[in-house]
């Protein structure tokens, strides 16, 4: 078996439901120590989080990630235990194998790899790690991130694990992420009888002019990188059930996945003109999951291409698409992030799994950047 998907199989057999690490960063801080890391456990309410750095100088390229996965839900669909790693037909399954546990592997074996060849090599490596990111993501890299920059410790290059691939490992790398705002919106009405509307003010029908407005509107038209930003409205609420009572209150939820061409300051305050602008008596609570980040060009993202290439002998697209991710916070230093890890067609689903081949070239990929930028 090799080094890789041992190290695998062990984090996967480790039960890390989040917020829990469940030892897997014990594992990590052995093998890191071994070469050298100089380790901070930084533990933030319920969430486990690692920061290990190998040398002081700069450039401090880092590899982020997360040792928690989500629950594995109805056992009895699973094909195998989801916490017993399992080959079945060139794959590894288990909860995790895909995100991230298969890239953490990856991770810690490159930078061995890579510390046997060069060991005296350029810069600092770190290695970012949390038991936060598929829960509220309030203890996690973001905690984190606030810690580094407290004391002047920048990140400058990080690559972050999470399954940026598609058909096959490396075909897609994302090199930005959109922006997330999501706004939980209260029209106030009058309640009353539907018999005498004249007696109430139905906050229903006077929010839906506005509410066609904002679904209509055209935010931005995105950019080479970005499409243009999205306006979408999951979850809407009004009235007690009965078909004879006009709602004295309206809720709407609604969320932007929005480009670098905007800002949340600036969604905010045309969402604000438009209710303003209909006379709405309204209640507005707004919640900012994350900025854009755009890596398009620097030392990180050459390297990152050629590395794919190299083991793909195809470049590898560029895409922000998709949810957001701890990318978000770490590009808040100010320095080049990058995602790169397994493909993401089973993740968060029942019989997770991960190619046992494209471990082995993700590995590779690794090894090839850290040459490609520390050597």
């Amino acid at each position: 078996m090799s080094a890789v998907i041992e190290l695998a199989k062990e984090f996967i057999s480790r039960e890390s439901v989040t917020p829990e690490d469940a030892g897997c960063q014990q594992v990590m801080i052995e093998r890191l120590e071994a070469l050298g890391f100089k380790i901070e456990v930084m533990v933030f309410e319920d969430t486990t989080n690692l920061w290990a750095r190998r040398g002081t100088e700069a450039p401090l390229f880092a590899f982020a990630g997360h040792t928690d996965v989500v629950p594995a839900g109805d056992l009895a669909q699973w094909h195998t235990p989801p916490f017993e790693p399992t080959e079945i037909d060139g794959y590894l399954h288990g909860r995790g194998a895909a995100d991230m546990k298969g890239s953490l592997a990856c991770m810690i074996v490159a930078v061995e790899r890579f510390l046997a060849e060069h060991p005296n090599h350029q810069g600092s490596i770190g290695f970012l790690i949390t038991s936060d990111e598929e829960g509220p993501f309030i203890n996690g890299t973001t905690r984190v991130v606030d810690t580094l920059m407290a004391r002047d410790e920048i990140i400058d290059m990080c690559i972050v694990g999470e399954p940026s691939s598609t058909h096959y490992v490396g075909d897609v790398v994302k090199n930005g992420r959109r922006g997330s705002i999501t706004g939980d919106l209260i029209v106030h009405g009058t309640q009353g009888h539907v018999a005498y509307p004249h007696l109430a003010n139905n906050p229903v029908h006077q929010a839906l002019p506005a509410l066609a407005e904002l679904a209509a509107a055209k935010w931005d038209n995105g950019n080479a990188y970005f499409p243009p930003t999205s306006f979408q409205i999951p979850n809407v609420a009004a009235g007690t059930g009965a078909s004879n009572v006009i709602p004295g209150d309206f809720s709407v939820q609604f969320n932007f996945r929005f480009s670098t061409e905007l800002t949340d300051t600036e969604i905010r305050r045309k969402v604000h003109s438009v209710l303003d602008a209909h006379g709405l008596d309204y209640t507005l609570n707004w919640t900012l999951s994350g900025q854009p980040f755009l890596t398009d060009a620097g030392s990180l993202l050459d390297a990152v291409v050629d590395a794919v290439e190299t083991v793909n002998h195809k470049k590898p697209e560029l895409l922000t698409t998709g949810g957001t991710s701890d990318g978000r916070f770490i590009a808040q230093m100010g320095g080049q992030v990058i995602e790169l890890g397994p493909v993401n067609a089973t993740i968060h689903k029942v019989n997770e799994c991960v190619s046992i081949a494209d471990l082995e070239k993700l590995t590779d990929m690794y090894q090839n950047v850290l040459a490609n930028l520390l050597k």
